[in-house]
């Protein structure tokens, strides 16, 4: 947790020292922002969470004394045909999910965009680019964190898994900030289902695809609204995302662990018990640390 608050010190003074160097900050010194230029704020900020990715592996090393894959998966890695697979699924239900959403809302004043528009195509191209290249560890970061760090040292002190996820769950949630009623709720039931996908498909992959599809689906839309510079987060999501995420969460989730099932993917490590007392929880991510 100290090398996580760390890392993230440091890129936000590397993120002050930068600004006022290259006079790019606000003129205001109370603003919430370091650069005026949302796509270079907004850089500063997903390089900010996705630190935790280093640190978590390194944590897991060194602190640990187990291998850094074991965060990854139950084979002591990300396993990437299988991450590619929940990609082809993931991808294309949350465009689904954000069509319904977009539907539902639209012509309701809540729902209008607040940004300055269409930022034209240079912007445009160069703010995809950007989020392209850093929202995935960006997300995979935070799954790093809550569904593979948090739950393995929580679980190692309990039987079952499940307190682990819950605490976690409601952690990641509050890591979001408080917004509406309605967005802690989205965001509590999304991470205890993603919780539940992590023990079922022994590995981060399946979460990993779809936080990061949605993620770069959603500031995709707020790049191409000249959203970027909006501070709310999905704390804020009004009820319309919560009742839709109601039904996406778990649909996905069944699915790839069905599609999980059919493949034979690993739920736990070679030679482990599947079965509660497994080291690190049962069939969590790393269950038992090394062969």
């Amino acid at each position: 947790m100290l090398l996580l608050f760390v890392g993230i010190v440091v890129v936000t003074g590397l993120a002050a020292v930068l600004a006022e160097v290259l006079d790019a900050g606000p003129d205001s010194p109370d603003s919430e922002v370091f650069f005026t230029d949302p796509v270079a704020d907004m850089a500063f900020q997903l390089v900010g969470i996705a630190i935790g990715i280093p640190v978590v592996l390194w944590g897991a090393r060194y602190l640990g004394r187990r291998p850094a894959g074991t965060v990854s998966s139950v084979l002591g890695r990300l396993r990437w045909k299988w991450l590619g697979l929940c990609a082809a699924v993931a991808v294309p239900m949350i465009i689904v999910q954000f069509g319904i959403m977009i539907a539902w809302t639209w012509g309701e004043e809540s729902a209008e965009p607040a940004g300055d528009g269409f930022p034209g195509w240079t912007a445009f191209l160069v703010s995809l680019a950007v989020l392209g290249a850093l929202v995935p560890f960006q997300a995979a970061a935070e799954e790093y964190v809550f569904r593979g760090w948090l739950v393995q040292v929580i679980g190692r002190a309990v039987r079952s898994p499940w307190p682990a996820v819950v605490i976690a769950s409601l952690l990641f949630a509050l890591a979001h900030g408080f917004g509406e009623l309605s967005g802690f709720i989205l965001l509590f039931y999304s991470a205890l289902w993603w919780g539940w996908l992590v023990i079922r498909t022994g590995g981060l992959e399946a979460v990993i695809t779809m936080h990061a599809a949605n993620n770069l689906l959603a500031f995709g839309l707020a790049a191409g609204f000249g959203e970027l510079a909006s501070t709310e987060t999905a704390a804020d999501a009004p009820w319309q995302a919560m009742a839709v995420e109601f039904v996406f969460a778990p649909l996905y989730c069944l699915v790839m662990a069905r599609i999980a099932d059919r493949r034979g993917v690993a739920r736990v490590s070679p030679g482990a018990p599947a079965g509660p007392g497994t080291p690190e929880g049962l069939g969590a991510p790393g269950s038992v640390q090394g062969p």
